[in-house]
């Protein structure tokens, strides 16, 4: 005990803020913890030093530590509800304040402070006063960081009070010309927290009406998959059909979200013909593991490899490169039909895909396919120069030096320029990038005296 009072005394004189304020709130009582956490509150509305991006990730720290002595210091949760709600109404000093580019103060509000609320509102017995707060709360919402409590109210409030809520939206939706689409959007969640599909779906076209699509329009998409996805949630497979129906069977837009909830909703009809047609459909819109997973699941596993053989040579009768293609060819460890394809569209390959063909690269010389490996490599080299990417280019260096060492073991380039060639036109067009070769020759350098150093040994 005495070596934590010590410990304690240590930090709180060791002029750290956040460490002097854990110090503080483990030591006060709740009722000293609550005047800290309201003056701290009163401190953020009245602060007028601007944080600029850099301090975002500090700011929101200390939002988040104000939050933790809430937490700590309160344990009513009529009060605790209170507190949050005034935590929320310090979001217009806060954010008109800092340059959250970033997002991280926001976050604070939007997950941080919703979930303390709702772990406090869960335990409060008042409901109809709970309704009230969160309803003054969001009167004024001008950053749109409070309505997440109105959207995962039906965790806390009773079906009853919740649709209250609604009915109050629609009222004010009515009557209110200048809001009335932020109402409605308020409205909307609420209905689908509480699975009533008819209501959300009068919510819905009442949003759309009144954006003013003509009399008799057919909805438009995205508008009739939601509809259809929460009758789906709700258990009405034919409502939720129905709505999918509605949109035109050439439409393309969306495709893959609809394509998915038709899955769902003819499982829940039993009809495993439709089942497998849509799933054939997702598998060749986006060909892999997954979706070839979720095939297999309506047509057997004993139809893999037809699957697969099919698969690949559709892929390598396309004159189109796709990365996704190339990506299930790896996944299935078809590594030849991989690297041919690859090989058959080295002109295509695009060096800005950095996120990806770094990994192809590495799969096919572990598969003792250097000459591919050594295409993509190139590709990475080529953009990262051609663009004088200088932060890259330490990658460009790492993959140079592939390339050099995969040439070693080439014997045969198949119609493609040898590396010594290669490596001499790269050198004339870009002889003025000091800064890349630079790098190329610091991990030469350190490269050789890592081999001396094993040769000593």
């Amino acid at each position: 005990m005495e070596a934590l009072s010590g410990a304690l005394l240590e930090l709180a004189d060791s002029g750290n803020d956040a460490a002097v304020n854990l110090v503080e709130r483990l030591i006060a009582s709740p009722a000293e913890n609550v005047k800290r956490v309201k003056a701290r509150m009163a401190a953020l509305k009245r602060a007028k030093t601007f944080v600029d991006w850099r301090g975002g990730n500090g700011f929101a720290r200390e939002l988040e530590d104000l939050l933790a002595d809430l937490k700590a210091g309160v344990g009513d949760p009529r009060l605790g509800c209170e507190l949050v709600a005034a935590f929320y109404e310090t979001d217009l000093a806060v954010l008109e304040r800092c340059d959250d580019s970033g997002g991280e103060v926001g976050m604070v509000y939007d997950f941080t402070a919703k979930e303390l609320f709702v772990h406090y509102a869960r335990q409060c017995p008042d409901k109809e006063w709970l309704a009230e707060l969160v309803l003054k709360l969001n009167e004024h919402d001008g950053y749109g960081v409070r309505d997440g409590l109105l959207a995962c109210a039906g965790e806390y409030l009773p079906e009853a009070n919740v649709r209250a809520m609604i009915a109050l939206f629609q009222e004010r939706a009515a009557t209110d010309d200048q809001k009335n689409g932020h109402w409605l959007s308020l409205a909307t969640p609420l209905a689908r927290k509480i699975k009533d599909a008819p209501l959300f779906e009068k919510l819905m076209l009442a949003y759309s009406a009144m954006r003013d699509r003509p009399s008799g329009a057919i909805p438009n998409v995205h508008l009739c998959t939601e509809i259809a996805r929460v009758y789906a949630e709700c258990g009405d497979a034919p409502a939720a059909l129905s709505w999918l129906e509605c949109i035109p069977a050439d439409e393309t837009f969306y495709q893959g979200e609809r394509d998915r909830l038709l899955l769902t909703i003819y499982g829940m009809l039993g009809d495993k013909a439709k089942q497998a047609e849509v799933a054939w459909r997702i598998f060749e819109g986006h060909r892999s593991a997954q979706t070839l997973g979720t095939l297999l699941e309506q047509i057997g596993a004993e139809q893999r490899e037809a699957v697969i053989a099919a698969a690949a040579d559709k892929i390598l009768q396309n004159k189109r490169l796709k990365l996704d293609d190339a990506g299930f060819l790896f996944a299935v460890e078809r590594l030849d039909d991989a690297e041919r394809y690859l090989l058959g569209h080295v002109e295509q390959l695009n060096g800005e895909d950095y996120h990806t063909l770094p990994q192809f690269a590495r799969e096919l010389e572990a598969a003792k396919r250097p000459l591919a490996a050594s295409m993509i490599y190139r590709a990475l080299i080529n953009s990262i120069l051609w663009r004088a990417q200088s932060k890259a280019y330490q990658y460009g260096a790492r993959y140079w030096r592939r390339l050099e060492e995969l040439a070693a073991i080439i014997s045969d380039w198949r119609g493609f320029t040898p590396h010594a060639e290669y490596a001499g036109t790269v050198r004339e067009a870009h002889s003025r990038k000091a800064s890349f070769w630079a790098w190329l020759k610091e991990m030469n350098e350190m490269v050789e005296e890592t081999e001396k150093g094993e040769d000593d040994e």
